[in-house]
C-alpha cells in the first residue's frame, strides 16, 4: 500500500475525484499540515526528540500514552521508521541500560514509573511498532540527529 500526505488546507468535498482514484488504487491518505504543496510522500524516517527520561516516561506510561502509541502506529502503518531520541545527562546510551534510571518523582509518588518498567515498555513498543530508541547527551543531540538522518537517507537511496 502506498501512503501519501495531503495538506489539511485542501477543502473537503473539492477533491473527491482524486480521492476516489487514490482509494481505487490502494493509496492511503494521511491528512496533515504540509509546509508547502498539497500532496507529499511520507518520509522514510522521522526523529522525535525527548528532553529527558521524565518526558519519555510520561509519553509511554502516563497520560499521553494513547497519543504516543497512535503516533507509533501511524508511523509504522505509513512505512516511516520512527526514531525516538532521548536526551539525558545520565550516560544511558542503550535501551538495555534504562532499567538503571531512578525517577526523581519517586520521593513524592512512590508508585511512579521506574526504569525497569520503562525499559520493558520501550522494548515492547520497539517490537510491536518498529520504533527505535536512541540516546545521547543534550550537547550531542544536533549531531546525532544529523547522523541518523544521513544514515537513513543513504540507506533509503541505496535501496530505491
Amino acid at each position: 500500500m502506498v501512503v501519501i500526505q495531503e495538506d489539511t488546507r485542501q477543502k473537503a468535498g473539492k477533491h473527491d475525484i482524486k480521492h476516489a482514484y487514490f482509494t481505487e488504487n490502494g493509496v492511503k491518505l494521511i491528512r496533515c499540515k504540509l509546509p508547502f504543496g498539497d500532496y507529499a510522500p511520507v518520509p522514510p524516517v522521522s526523529i522525535d526528540t525527548k528532553e529527558d527520561f521524565e518526558e519519555i516516561a510520561s509519553n509511554i506510561c502516563g497520560k499521553e500514552h494513547r497519543r504516543f502509541i497512535n503516533e507509533c502506529k501511524l508511523a509504522r502503518d505509513s512505512g516511516c521508521h520512527l526514531i525516538i531520541l532521548v536526551e539525558n545527562t545520565l550516560g544511558i546510551m542503550d535501551v538495555s541500560q534504562v532499567h538503571t534510571w531512578i525517577n526523581p518523582r519517586v520521593i513524592y509518588s512512590p508508585k511512579c514509573v521506574q526504569g525497569d518498567r520503562l525499559q520493558k515498555a520501550m522494548e515492547t513498543i520497539s517490537e510491536r511498532y518498529g520504533v527505535e530508541f536512541v540516546f545521547c547527551s543534550p550537547e550531542d543531540s544536533g549531531r546525532r540527529i544529523m547522523e541518523l538522518l544521513n544514515k537513513w537517507e543513504t540507506n533509503y537511496f541505496q535501496r530505491h
